[in-house]
């Protein structure tokens, strides 16, 4: 398996992980808010032989704030603050480890790029995943009903350089990824 960023011939695939994992609670997107959320430097998919078994999307936007739900993103933010919009493992390759891996390649982004903080909204009860990857709640901060019941901002500081907007973050080779050992 190969961990690298999004290309155009991912997208339907993504679309398709994205439906199945958030349509039964309300919070499918579709296509165009999806590429609006993908900053290319900071969104990966995870390559099982040419399908796409997971991805992750993150863009920079403002600390506690996110996006809104029912419309693509028209505006790019210079923030120090990078926003993990959505991580989706497929079904059948899950519990291997793989939504861990590809945070850990975030984290490294973010702090290769000069971001100091990643945030989120943890939706659908995953806010106990969230805090065991050092994530924490930020109950003053209110998140619109479109993110279920159960949404909460969250985020995570990171020790890094300071923030320069205008420097391109490393680009990461593809790596192969192994399933046989711990995850």
């Amino acid at each position: 398996m190969t961990l690298r960023h999004i290309e155009d011939r991912d997208w339907p695939a993504i679309v398709e992980l994205e439906a199945s994992a958030y349509a039964d609670c309300g919070l499918s997107e579709g296509l165009d808010a999806l590429q609006s959320r993908a900053f290319p430097a900071t969104s990966f998919v995870l390559d099982a032989g040419g399908a796409v078994a997971g991805y992750l999307l993150a863009l920079p936007y403002p600390r506690f704030r996110y996006p809104d739900l029912a419309r693509p993103e028209a505006d790019r933010f210079d923030t120090s603050n990078l926003h993990l919009h959505d991580l989706v493992i497929a079904k059948r390759y899950r519990g291997l480890g793989l939504a861990r891996r590809l945070l850990a390649r975030l984290t490294a982004t973010a702090r290769d790029g000069g971001y100091g903080r990643i945030s989120l909204v943890a939706v659908a009860g995953t806010a106990g995943f969230w805090s065991a990857q050092g994530y924490r709640g930020h109950p003053r901060v209110p998140v619109p009903a479109g993110y279920g019941p159960d949404a909460a901002y969250m985020s995570r500081t990171l020790v890094t350089r300071p923030h320069h907007p205008r420097k391109k973050a490393r680009q990461w080779p593809a790596i192969a990824i192994s399933s046989a050992g711990p995850s």
